[in-house]
């Protein structure tokens, strides 16, 4: 599958709590979704989906958009998603990375914006001859 375009179409963003009443604690979480796939030419697939950074009660991001596609299969995979709501693993798994590379930068920009953490995990900077035991000195893993 080549990803040939994908743009944004909606972006909501909302602060529920002001800032100074900020919890020790916010916990982050992701949520990509395909919301449509449509056969839009004879190789083409046109992939609706959603993104949200939800802070719980603190506050919301998300993104609407499309992706343009291209396989050989591609009416075989509207037709399936037509059918099941669902598509082959290996595809779902490269249009939620499409989606997350696309929308994970941007609402960093916008949690800026609000006042919110960034929805991404920021290095921590640990100074010292005597690091806590148990705790990496070292960066992000990577396989």
């Amino acid at each position: 599958m080549l990803i040939k375009n994908i743009k944004l179409k909606s972006i909501e963003a909302r602060r529920y709590a002001e800032p100074d009443d900020k919890p020790m604690q916010i916990r982050i979480d992701h949520n990509s979704q395909i919301s449509q796939v449509i056969n839009n030419a004879e190789k083409q697939l046109l992939i609706e989906f959603q993104y949200t950074a939800s802070y719980g009660p603190i506050g919301m991001i998300k993104m609407e958009g499309t992706i343009v596609c291209e396989d050989p299969e591609a009416k075989q995979l509207a037709k399936e998603w037509l059918d099941t709501r669902k598509l082959p693993d290996q595809i779902a798994s490269n249009i939620h990375t499409a989606v997350m590379h696309t929308s994970v930068p941007e609402a960093v920009g916008i949690a800026k914006d609000l006042g919110l953490p960034p929805p991404i995990p920021l290095p921590q900077v640990r100074l010292g001859a005597d690091p806590k035991k148990g705790q990496s000195q070292s960066g992000v893993e990577v396989a």
